[in-house]
């Protein structure tokens, strides 16, 4: 048995058929991680999505920012939908949509194993929360794209305001928490996400950081793999492996074993740019 974590996919299908086939994946006993967005760029979405969605039984994906906005546009009218890239929709005009977006809609923000020791999010963690806290905020938002008000919850859930702060309610808490899980990558130490700010490290404002090395942060107690931010690239420190090598772009489409004492990765071309 194997379980791998897997880089955005963003409708890469060719690259992920490559990746699977270089790791020798068996369904039989194997697990996947997916880091999150699936859909959108690659020109596959359709193809990468009923993939993902045919593993189902041996994988898991969080949702990133990618996939929300797949399923909020897929509340819009159509006339809406049609202005959206081809791509996408390939997946809101398909047959099967319903059956795609609905098990979408189920995946979770944060997928945890404390047996293997490892938690895997989109984008990353605002600097106070444990991944306890992580957990119990991710459950909320889970909670409500699974039940009956999941509409209001997608209508509502674009914007760069509030900054997270525990004492957020409502739609103001849920949106803060989206932007942390699946928007984030540089912050101050306070948590204010710089939304703006997406290049390399290196390059930010004065008094941002990357999540990961905000003065501090809180200790966690599991070793975390996450997509998100291509233009960091392979990323493996600070007990935070960032695995989204830019696929879409040209870029690697990267696996990172999680049940190995080695540290094992395995990388094919991506997308042709």
């Amino acid at each position: 048995m194997a379980v791998w974590a897997i880089g955005d996919l963003q409708g890469c299908y060719a690259p992920t058929q490559r990746l699977l086939e270089r790791i020798a994946f068996d369904p039989a006993s194997d697990r996947l991680w997916f880091c999150g967005d699936l859909v959108n760029r690659g020109g596959e979405s359709l193809q990468t999505l009923r993939l993902v969605h045919s593993l189902r039984e041996n994988a898991v994906s969080v949702l990133g920012n990618h996939d929300l906005s797949l399923l909020a546009i897929a509340e819009r009218s159509h006339a809406d939908q049609r202005r959206v890239n081809p791509d996408l929709q390939g997946v809101l005009f398909a047959e099967d949509r319903d059956v795609l977006l609905d098990w979408l809609r189920q995946q979770p923000l944060v997928h945890v194993d404390r047996a293997l020791g490892w938690m895997m999010v989109h984008a990353g963690l605002a600097p106070k929360w444990t991944t306890q806290v992580a957990e119990q905020h991710a459950g909320e938002v889970e909670a409500t794209l699974r039940g009956k008000s999941y509409r209001k919850l997608l209508k509502n859930m674009y914007g760069d305001r509030p900054n997270w702060s525990e004492g957020l309610k409502g739609l103001d808490r849920q949106r803060a928490i989206i932007n942390v899980f699946t928007r984030l990558r540089y912050c101050t130490p306070r948590g204010r996400i710089a939304f703006e700010e997406k290049d390399a490290p290196g390059t930010q404002a004065p008094g941002l950081y990357p999540w990961y090395e905000v003065p501090g942060r809180a200790e966690r107690d599991l070793k975390i793999v996450c997509g998100h931010w291509s233009a960091l690239g392979l990323f493996l420190g600070l007990g935070v492996h960032a695995i989204d090598t830019g696929a879409v772009w040209g870029g690697k489409l990267t696996a990172l074993r999680l049940d190995s004492e080695a540290l094992h990765v395995v990388q094919v071309p991506g997308k042709d740019a």
